[in-house]
């Protein structure tokens, strides 16, 4: 039976291709807001990093009506990192919104995210967006994106997409690129005649499979899902089937749909329709809720594993305490824990000798989200280096993450991109050029990826694009080189001095400005030299009675180099520490003594 009155829609993009503007321009066009109501920009971005770091973390469920049909809208990630979200809430889904740059066509993570929905026989819409921009060329847009369909292995019922032209900031769209359309109407139109409406099993037992889980600290667990058949009750006794097999009883305490940008509590939810479930405490992805007289048995749901953990420490640092609120070791756990409820895509674990809370995601960025989050809560800790999940294979051979990394480089800078993944571990599996950029593919383990983006970016003035995610667990390729710079050791507690400073930055690059809090073991800059170097950052000039010509030469110092989080957690070596307050990110060695790290390195 076919739902007539539902579309279920993805939107799918590369990163920055303008998906949660466009969103923001249905919204709008069907009138969930009024139309003197004040919406910031992006509102389905709501949470701040999303804003500041202009990328969607988390998916997202909203709903619009036009002409009588419930349009159920999921809002996916663009970033690899957060991949693990796209092929879950792909599983809701009847067709996607692929949305393309009219200048940029189609980059790598748009393949990542059009290999799943293929894969997964959605009907495929291409929403040619930034058609407003100067150089745009939406008709060449159109052929890549038809190019790189063939090249996934696309259906030729799939291959004859729709195309709808877009420009989001300006909130039009158009059949053609210069029709002259100011609205949306178009892409509404297209999306209801286009998208299949679900055809599910009205009357059959209930089964909703979770592919996203929510946390209220109200409510517990929210399991998120589509209901494949049935209709579900509140108050209604279900069987949950858990992907490993074990099954137990429940009860259904209240069944949302989602409405607009929120949910909204209803009786009972039918087939078809997108709908979270309060009552099942244990709700996690995969999970089949169903019919316990009548089970219905569903595929189930691959979640990729984590390739990269960390470990979470609380501070040990001469300055603990001065910048953040919460700085215990128990509390840090605690979080953890609370975010091990809510966050399935990482693994979160008390290490071996209760030390620690050993937290593996997808990557770097993955892992920094979290990090950011907890020091805007008022949280002090330090976290290791980044270390790749290893596996060993039936014969006891050492398996390590192997990840695919393409890059589009200006042609002048192709050798250098190339040398740059060479030294990096990267093995070169594709390469093609057009008339003025070049297009890298490598296989490349995830150990190598740490800081790749910075040396790349230097090595080709900024202009690559790179992009890499998992693909599998390949043979260990052997040690790799770490960084070869040393590092400048703070050998006291005590403010930066400028005159100290002076001297200092002749023999290498520094991390700390005159003033700025220093304690013995702290990183304060990179020596131009291999091997560390202890430094006085504090040494002041000493003052005789006599007045010399250049007395009072005045200090200029090179502004120091700042550290994001990512790129901290990318600098530092295996005896190296990150200390994260709400305030600072410092960087420093585990062994602050210099006595007590030269007996370290003698054993």
């Amino acid at each position: 039976m076919k739902q007539e009155g539902l579309r279920n829609v993805a939107i799918i993009a590369h990163v920055d291709h303008g998906k949660t503007t466009l969103v923001d321009r249905l919204l709008w066009s069907s009138h969930v807001f009024r139309e003197n109501q004040e919406v910031q920009e992006r509102v389905l971005d709501s949470n701040d990093q999303e804003r500041e770091r202009g990328i969607t973390i988390l998916s997202k469920n909203i709903s619009i009506h036009y002409k009588g049909i419930k349009i159920n809208v999921i809002d996916t990630p663009g970033h690899a990192d957060f991949g693990g979200e796209v092929e879950r809430v792909l599983n809701m889904a009847d067709g996607a919104l692929l949305i393309v740059d009219a200048y940029e066509g189609p980059k790598p993570q748009t393949r990542f995210v059009l290999s799943h929905a293929l894969e997964r026989g959605l009907r495929i819409v291409v929403v040619v967006n930034k058609i407003d921009r100067p150089n745009a060329d939406p008709e060449g847009a159109v052929d890549k994106v038809f190019d790189l369909m063939v090249e996934l292995g696309a259906s030729d019922e799939q291959l004859d997409f729709p195309v709808v032209y877009a420009s989001a900031v300006n909130g039009y769209a158009r059949l053609e690129p210069d029709d002259g359309n100011m609205d949306m109407i178009p892409l509404l139109d297209t999306i209801i005649n286009e998208i299949p409406c679900p055809d599910v099993d009205a009357e059959g037992p209930v089964a909703l499979q979770v592919c996203t889980v929510d946390h209220s600290s109200y409510e517990g667990r929210i399991g998120v899902g589509r209901l494949h058949s049935g209709t579900l009750h509140e108050k209604e006794q279900v069987l949950v089937v858990q992907p490993d097999g074990n099954q137990y009883n429940a009860t259904i305490r209240k069944v949302y749909t989602f409405e607009n940008l929120g949910k909204t509590e209803v009786p009972e939810a039918h087939a078809g329709d997108i709908v979270a479930v309060i009552g099942v405490e244990a709700a996690d992805i995969g999970d089949v809720i169903t019919d316990p007289e009548n089970p219905v048995e569903m595929e189930p749901i691959a979640v990729e594993e984590p390739t990269m953990a960390v470990v979470f420490e609380a501070s040990t640092s001469p300055l603990v305490g001065r910048e953040g609120d919460i700085v215990g070791a128990r509390q840090l756990k605690e979080r953890l824990m609370r975010e091990k409820e809510s966050n399935i895509s990482m693994r979160i674990d008390e290490t071996e000798d209760k030390s620690g809370v050993r937290v593996a995601g997808r990557g770097v960025l993955h892992l920094s989200v979290l990090m950011e989050t907890m020091r805007r809560e008022g949280f002090e800790f330090q976290v290791g280096r980044p270390q790749v999940v290893y596996k060993t294979d039936e014969h006891g051979n050492k398996l390590e993450p192997i990840e695919e990394a393409t890059v589009d480089v200006p042609n002048d800078y192709s050798g250098k991109a190339i040398e740059v993944m060479g030294t990096a571990g990267g093995i070169m599996e594709d390469m093609f050029s057009d008339e003025s950029m070049t297009h890298l593919t490598f296989s490349i383990p995830s150990r190598g990826t740490m800081g790749l983006k910075t040396r790349i970016l230097n090595a080709t003035h900024g202009e690559a694009v790179l992009f890499h995610h998992f693909r599998e667990y390949g043979p260990y390729s052997g040690e790799m080189d770490g960084r070869k710079n040393g590092c400048m050791i703070a050998m006291a507690t005590d403010k930066a001095v400028a005159y100290a400073l002076d001297t200092l930055q002749q023999r290498g690059r520094l991390f700390v400005k005159p003033g700025d809090e220093c304690y013995e073991g702290m990183i304060v800059g990179e020596s131009a030299k291999e091997g560390d170097m202890v430094v006085n950052v504090s040494k002041t000039k000493n003052l005789g009675n006599q007045r010399s010509s250049t007395a009072d030469k005045a200090i200029q110092l090179t502004p120091p180099i700042t550290f994001t989080l990512e790129e901290a957690l990318e600098y530092i070596e295996d005896d190296e520490l990150v200390e994260v307050t709400p305030e600072s990110i410092r960087l420093r060695k585990r062994i602050l003594s210099t006595i007590e790290r030269k007996k370290a390195n003698k054993k």
